[in-house]
């Protein structure tokens, strides 16, 4: 299999998933490539080796994760190229995976985040123009009446701009191990392998973001899950 290309990979993301295809009269290969659903996924990495089809069993499992998360970042638009590059630049690294990690996706994350650190601009210019569409000032981006705005601010849009005032605030470094965590569902173990930092940087980065979004909400964390760790606050 060749690396999964912008429209290969946008074709794969939202249908049936590229499938490994073994190679004709190569037993060992067929039975590769039929077990590869049933693998963990640096077996999928191994396999993928000497077999490169095998490697599209990791865009059928995570895509349409990597495509949400990276979309709630920087849009739909770009979420699809970022999540074919994503894979793209996987299956080029993929002899340098650890295959002591059973699960790939803090890694396809890692990724994903670097990808979009370097997109930091569009990041920060969307977050600000989704937080002034939703400001109180009796016009929104849409020249909405003052009776609309209000109605928005008590609903999950108006939350989701204030919310996304309060992301473009915070320092790059920040924002990604918030977002990495609440949008991407890892645990702090996974966030710290994603993003190439410690455990404990992971907490205090966490903290800290999570202490600014609450200052600028006024209390309010809409990134709080049920199930992140509370030592998250003493980090």
């Amino acid at each position: 299999m060749t690396a999964p290309t912008g429209t290969e990979a946008r074709t794969g993301h939202g249908g049936a998933g590229t499938k490994a295809r073994p190679a004709v009269g190569d037993a060992s290969d067929a039975s590769d490539a039929s077990d590869a659903s049933d693998a963990s996924d640096a077996s999928v990495v191994r396999r993928s080796l000497t077999d490169p089809d095998v490697f599209a069993e990791l865009f059928h499992r995570y895509a349409d994760d990597i495509h949400r998360y990276v979309a709630r970042r920087l849009g739909a638009e770009a979420a699809d190229d970022l999540m074919a590059e994503t894979f793209v630049v996987a299956f080029q690294q993929r002899r340098r995976y650890d295959l002591d990690r059973p699960e790939a996706r803090p890694w396809l994350y890692g990724i994903a985040t670097n990808l979009v650190g370097g997109h930091r601009r569009a990041e920060a210019r969307r977050l600000r123009a989704m937080s002034r569409a939703a400001a109180p000032d009796g016009r929104g981006a849409e020249g909405e009446p003052l009776a609309d705005r209000v109605a928005a601010r008590v609903s999950a849009e108006g939350t989701r701009g204030a919310l996304a005032g309060a992301l473009a605030a915070l320092p790059a470094r920040y924002r990604d191990v918030l977002l990495v965590v609440a949008w991407g569902d890892l645990d702090y173990a996974e966030a710290a392998d994603a993003l190439g930092v410690p455990v404990g940087t992971v907490r205090s980065r966490l903290h800290r973001a999570r202490k600014r979004v609450r200052a600028a909400l006024g209390g309010a964390d809409p990134t709080r899950t049920e199930d992140v760790q509370e030592e998250a606050e003493h980090g």
